[in-house]
């Protein structure tokens, strides 16, 4: 449920070309921040939205979209987050 809600959250504000997101949240299973009900994820994101943002600005960025996900439902966030012509030239 919490994957489609980051899904969600994600297209709605930054209208990715691609996303791609991992639930890593059962090998931490026992984990202090899992005990608490958060999960661990990694998202990869494509948006035209990064174009010439920083890294931390990315990251600002997403952190915005989720909101209060942050706060109690998402204990850990690995972040890949790429701009369009980023993505163009690794391909």
């Amino acid at each position: 449920m919490t994957t489609e809600l980051i899904r969600r959250l994600l297209t709605e504000s930054l209208k990715p070309e691609t996303l791609e997101i991992i639930d890593n949240s059962a090998a931490h299973a026992g984990h202090a921040g899992a005990r608490s009900g958060g999960g661990h994820y990694h998202v990869t994101i494509v948006s035209e939205a990064f174009e010439g943002k920083s890294l931390v600005q990315r990251h600002q960025l997403i952190y915005q979209a989720l909101g209060d996900l942050m706060k109690q439902q998402i204990h850990a966030l690995g972040i890949n987050a790429l701009s369009s012509s980023e993505e163009n030239e690794r391909n």
